[in-house]
């Protein structure tokens, strides 16, 4: 075989390879398909809590977009909603997106309640919601609320200066707290024991916070015979005098000590001394995940029987102790009166009662709910946890949210100088010496 020909066959060989070579990649990339984000804040993938919202998603998820193929503000709206629905369709492919134009199918439009070009409707299990903006948040909270199995109720005891769950007062925990609670699916009411002729069997979780004035008996009574019957409670318990639940506390076979925790953690952190932080959680399903700090303001010790199942959630102050006399205004220790810490100050308790799950949460706090303190740290996502928990809807806790980085630089005037300098004056200069030089050597030689 000639030289010639034998270069020919090197040269079909090396296309042949390299087109196996080619085709196979594409192949595996097709067959096997790896993604990276490799932006430094993350802006081409999903937060944690919102994977975690779409893993719990079983179903299709059908979303119908009303949107022009050109809007007069955002251009090409069409290929926007796209772009962002596929950072979710890269984690639940089975998010099926129809696009229809309301002014080509105006009929379709009227009959879908369709007000504003590029609105949504979110479909997921019979469900749907429309959406008229496009954020993260808005759209992992709306697919959190069809998640849910059922509609949530949420009653919080009121009648005697309680805190409300749709209030706004400071002492109330309506915002950011119950906000919240409705922004994830769940229905919330108030509940007037001395009027309503018994706690409803069939809500979610009954809320009860700290009472102002003693409940009568009949309303104990009310609220006994709930817990026995198995309802799931979130109970907030304020350091002060229990107005007459007594009774429900001894049901639970809880011991609430006198006395306000004091946290040494606190003070250095430039925080009330009176503030227990939580920093450190014990294994649970409402925990789990859970690493952020809490602040629960003049909390009290929880206490209980042995033998009652209850769980710790929250322990406090490991340099602290419970004080008697914070309340005077005197925070020192007390060797004869005060104990150290550390302190438990949340707990859990599951249990079945008449062949019903029960589950209940007592937190020794009202504040640390609060709309003047439900902002420290993590309390609205733990609370947020506590009833998911307590709704039956663990699946749903919230996760720690991704920390944001600081992407700014900040530049002294002096660096700014030096920057400009180099790049617009000295590095223009530095070439064209170098190209000089190199036109001066070549016309010597």
């Amino acid at each position: 075989m000639s030289h010639q020909w034998l270069t020919v066959l090197r040269k079909l060989l090396f296309v042949v390879l390299l087109l196996s070579i080619v085709s196979g990649l594409g192949y595996l990339a097709y067959r096997y398909p790896v993604q990276r984000d490799v932006t430094f804040v993350g802006m081409n993938s999903l937060e944690p809590a919102s994977v975690d919202v779409l893993n719990t998603l079983t179903g299709a998820v059908s979303v119908t977009v009303y949107a022009t193929e050109q809007d007069a503000q955002h251009g090409d709206l069409r290929k926007i909603i796209r772009d962002f629905f596929s950072l979710y369709q890269r984690y639940k492919s089975d998010i099926k997106l129809t696009f229809i134009d309301p002014e080509k199918e105006s009929d379709k439009a009227r009959a879908a309640h369709i007000q504003l070009n590029g609105e949504m409707i979110i479909e997921y299990a019979g469900r749907s919601e429309h959406l008229t903006k496009l954020n993260e948040p808005l759209l992992t909270n709306t697919l959190m609320r069809l998640a849910r199995s059922s509609n949530q109720t949420v009653m919080y005891l009121d009648g005697h200066g309680e805190r409300k769950l749709d209030g706004a007062a400071n002492f109330d925990l309506g915002n950011p707290f119950g906000a919240k609670l409705k922004q994830n699916g769940f229905k919330i009411s108030s509940l007037n024991l001395a009027i309503a002729p018994d706690i409803p069997q069939n809500i979610s979780v009954l809320v009860i916070t700290h009472p102002q004035l003693d409940l009568m008996a009949g309303e104990v009574d009310k609220l006994v015979r709930y817990v026995e019957n198995g309802g799931n409670l979130l109970w907030l318990v304020d350091a002060d005098n229990l107005h007459g639940l007594e009774r429900l506390a001894e049901k639970l076979e809880l011991i609430l000590p006198s006395g306000i925790v004091i946290d040494p953690a606190a003070q250095e952190m430039r925080a009330p001394v009176t503030w227990a932080l939580g920093a450190g959680y014990m294994p649970h399903a409402i925990t789990q995940n859970f690493d952020l700090i809490t602040a629960f303001p003049s909390a009290r010790p929880l206490l209980w029987n042995e033998h009652a199942g209850w769980k710790t959630l929250v322990e406090v102050a490991p340099r602290g102790w419970v004080s008697q006399t914070a309340l005077l205004g005197k925070f020192d220790f007390d060797k004869r009166n005060d104990t150290k810490g550390p302190v438990a100050i949340a707990a859990a308790l599951q249990r079945t009662v008449n062949d019903r799950d029960q589950r209940i949460v007592v937190v020794g706090s009202g504040e640390f709910l609060a709309n003047s303190f439900a902002g420290n740290g993590g309390n609205v996502t733990l609370g947020l946890n506590m009833l998911n928990w307590l709704s039956n809807d663990e699946r749903l806790i919230t996760l720690n949210p991704r920390p944001s980085k600081d992407v700014k630089l900040a530049l002294s005037e002096k660096q700014l100088v030096g920057i400009s300098l180099t790049f617009l004056i000295g590095l223009p200069l530095l070439l064209a010496g170098w190209g000089g030089y190199l036109w001066w050597k070549r016309r010597r030689a």
